[in-house]
């Protein structure tokens, strides 16, 4: 945070300073909601969970350094007192932002949405921008009503591009976290299936993300896919002017786009003559080679939307280009490679929707050259009535990538192993398996040196605990035996 006071803290809240809080406190660092993440100077705030209160743990943020804390109830250490402390934090957030452009008219923000891959595009932002200048990007998905405050309230004086990542359960929802943090650089990936449930039709999803476009002023920048048409009509509602970008179509382009043999992508970065920043200046044309550590031809749309909105946000193109060379994405669970005992595991089972999904999947046949495939899928969540046919489609599409072995995991899972059977598994490619511990089991029964593994599903379906044990497992079988010293016969 830029440097504040408790008793600013309280003004700009409507709060009031409580347990012994003179007002002269000095909040210097971030503002943090876990005791054990509390350093000097930062703000703790005292939320009141299901499981937990914040609460009751004020004297151990206090003793870890924290110099004041928000609160709903009394407190036995220096704080303000407020009705809601979320609300409260996304106050002072937009305020410290406000403040911040103020003093630092240089600093950029940049918020990225999309249905899939935003993430990741935004841990490739966060890379390229921090190779230039301080950056604040966060590790993870921090991108609701609570993540983004936290990740703004990051601010220091230094700090020179801030990116933003913004998800959406309904509409209205990123009206209110651009009002929080007003963006001056809109990034949309796409439109896709991801809580169809929740939305009810790919057009109200459209709608929601066109939000973070809408929320941009005439001096800002709208950064568009040109080749998924919900997102390119997004630039009827923006009062800024607009990028576009694409392997077929758009203003700057990926072209050579091609996968090596390990499925990592790379293509060339071409610039056209005509690219202005947000700032006025002229980007250098020119054709630049890409080539990340990224797993997946769908990686590929993620950099190239990733570089884009980096060059105009004043990025030189070679620059932002070698800045992704090697380059791996921050948040983990995404396409995260382990290899281990000559076994490829790819943990992506972060989240998962139709279109992610089918992603992986086509990745995965990419490895299967000289190797043996497994695909281990959970259920993919808030699909709504189109759930059955949305993962009994995926089972099928398993089957003709001709992935070598199907296991899929959960009673909402089901329909993908109903899928693939109806498909053509008839001779025990596909299994259904009960649970997330049975298919620890299986795996560890099962996988060989030489294998790809898959492991995709959304996060509350449970197959993010998979990866931790298989790769230990095949750790400790690759491990070398301790040679056994015998003794001759008498």
């Amino acid at each position: 945070m830029l440097q504040t006071t408790a008793r600013e803290i309280a003004a700009l809240t409507g709060g009031a300073l409580v347990g012994g809080a003179t007002g002269d406190e000095l909040v210097t660092g971030s503002a943090q909601i876990d005791s054990r993440d509390v350093a000097a100077g930062d703000l703790f705030a005292a939320f009141v969970g299901e499981q937990v209160d914040g609460h009751d743990f004020l004297e151990a943020a206090h003793r870890a350094g924290a110099a004041l804390a928000l609160v709903t109830a009394d407190s036995p250490v220096p704080a303000v007192r407020v009705a809601d402390v979320q609300e409260a934090l996304s106050v002072l957030a937009h305020a410290q932002l406000e403040r911040a452009r103020r003093e630092h008219p240089e600093l950029v923000v940049l918020a990225v949405t999309g249905s899939a891959g935003k993430t990741g595009t935004k841990d490739l932002l966060g890379t390229v921008l921090g190779a230039q200048a301080p950056t604040i990007a966060p590790v993870g998905s921090f991108n609701n009503e609570l993540g983004l405050p936290l990740t703004v309230l990051r601010l220091s004086a230094e700090t020179r591009f801030l990116v933003l990542e913004m998800g959406a359960r309904g509409i209205g929802h990123l009206a209110r976290l651009t009002a929080i943090a007003r963006p001056d650089l809109s990034l949309v990936l796409n439109v896709g299936s991801a809580h169809l449930g929740e939305f009810g039709s790919v057009e109200a999803i459209a709608e929601a993300k066109g939000e973070l476009v809408a929320a941009l002023e005439p001096g800002g920048r709208a950064v568009l896919n040109a080749e998924d048409r919900l997102v390119l009509a997004m630039a009827e509602r923006s009062a800024a002017p607009v990028t576009s970008w694409g392997f077929t179509t758009g203003q700057v382009r990926g072209e050579d786009l091609s996968l090596d043999d390990a499925a990592r992508v790379s293509f060339t970065l071409v610039v056209p003559e005509d690219l202005i920043t947000l700032r006025g200046d002229a980007v250098p044309a020119g054709r630049f080679p890409v080539r990340p550590d990224l797993l997946g031809e769908h990686q590929a749309a993620n950099v190239l939307a990733a570089l884009t909105a980096a060059l105009i946000a004043g990025v030189d193109p070679a620059a932002a280009a070698a800045a992704l060379e090697g380059a791996k994405l921050a948040s983990g669970q995404r396409m995260e490679v382990h290899h281990v005992g000559g076994v490829v595991v790819i943990d992506d089972a972060y989240n998962a929707n139709p279109d992610s999904m089918r992603q992986a999947l086509k990745t995965l046949a990419h490895l299967g050259r000289g190797r043996r495939t497994i695909a281990v899928l959970g259920e993919m969540l808030e699909l709504g009535p189109d759930s059955v046919r949305l993962h009994d489609e995926i089972g099928r599409l398993a089957v003709r990538l001709n992935i070598n072995a199907l296991y899929a995991v959960g009673d909402g899972a089901a329909a993908i192993h109903h899928g693939a059977s109806l498909e053509g598994s008839f001779g025990g490619e596909s299994e259904y398996l009960d649970t997330v511990d049975e298919a620890i089991a299986v795996l560890a029964r099962t996988v060989e040196p030489g294998d790809a593994v898959l492991l995709k599903s959304s996060r509350d379906a449970g197959l993010r605990r998979i990866a931790r044990p298989l790769v230990e497992h095949l750790e400790r079988r690759a491990a070398p035996t301790a040679p056994t010293t015998r003794g001759d016969d008498a």
